[in-house]
């Protein structure tokens, strides 16, 4: 038993692995951090490839195996697929394939949702692939049939972000080009169906109005995270704040200054891999 405890303890000092396509992913970190501040973190970010969105479904399926490859090399105690796409398309390959407990966000949002919504009408915005994939609407169905969904997707939405073109005009324009269907379908709640869209939020509450509810997925899925690893045991008992390190396969100094203004924090250091090596 006390060899099972030594286990469980060196176990728990591990980090948790975050991937997303790029630093949308960042704000699934931001919540992991509030509600698990005592948690290690190593984040990959897939810049040379963002978006995920328009790929298809056997690249994405490649990328994420290679970024979970890597993440297995930092002896991560858990894996979450922050990127929406990934989740949609990968995550039964990755689960499959990896040999511990990995989680997407796809679940977490649509349990909000259904929780939030009153008319029982639910708008999913998201990448091509995502929702092409239909991932959410199966999801929202399989809990209860009676929900009706409005999908629309909003490829532009990723690169905006990535550009750091958060809240200005440009922004404006393409999400009221976007969501103007959306708006006019009766739906009383949206899902962000994309980690990078929060960083919208502003804009896109403005084009949708008040009445429309809008669901993030990222604090959701870092309480689900939190109740997996106390289930198992495995939440990091140190009292020391938690310490993140980023990697990217492209662009650290661009991802470094995004990332400081997405996370409100100084980043020390932000390390490119090729992420096409084998790790294990």
């Amino acid at each position: 038993m006390t060899a099972l405890n030594n286990m469980k303890n060196g176990i728990r000092n591990n980090p948790i692995g975050v991937f997303d396509s790029g630093v949308g992913g960042l704000t699934v970190v931001k919540e992991l951090v509030r509600v698990l501040p005592h948690e290690n973190i190593i984040y990959f970010g897939d810049t040379a490839r963002v978006p995920y969105g328009t790929k298809s479904k056997e690249a994405v399926i490649k990328f994420s195996n290679e970024i979970v490859d890597f993440l297995m090399s930092k002896n991560v105690k858990l894996i979450l697929v922050a990127c929406n796409t990934a989740s949609a398309v990968a995550l039964d390959n990755i689960t499959e394939k990896a040999k511990i407990k990995v989680v997407g966000v796809i679940e977490s949002g649509v349990n909000a949702a259904i929780s939030v919504s009153k008319k029982k009408k639910v708008g999913v915005i998201g990448t091509e692939a995502t929702i092409k994939s239909k991932a959410y609407e199966n999801c929202i169905k399989k809990t209860d049939r009676n929900f009706k969904v409005v999908n629309r997707a909003c490829p532009l939405f990723v690169p905006l972000v990535e550009e750091g073109w958060i809240n200005n005009r440009a922004s404006g324009i393409i999400a009221n080009e976007y969501l103007k269907f959306v708006k006019k379908s009766g739906v009383d709640t949206v899902i962000l169906g994309c980690t990078h869209y929060p960083l919208l939020k502003k804009t896109i509450s403005k084009v949708l109005g008040r009445q429309i509810q809008l669901v993030d997925s990222a604090s959701e899925v870092a309480k689900k995270i939190k109740y997996i690893l106390a289930n198992e045991n495995l939440i990091n008992i140190s009292n020391k704040k938690g310490n993140k390190r980023f990697f990217v396969s492209d662009a650290p100094q661009k991802f470094k200054k995004l990332g400081e203004m997405f996370l409100n924090e100084k980043i020390r250091s932000v390390i490119k891999v090729n992420i096409e090596e084998k790790y294990v």
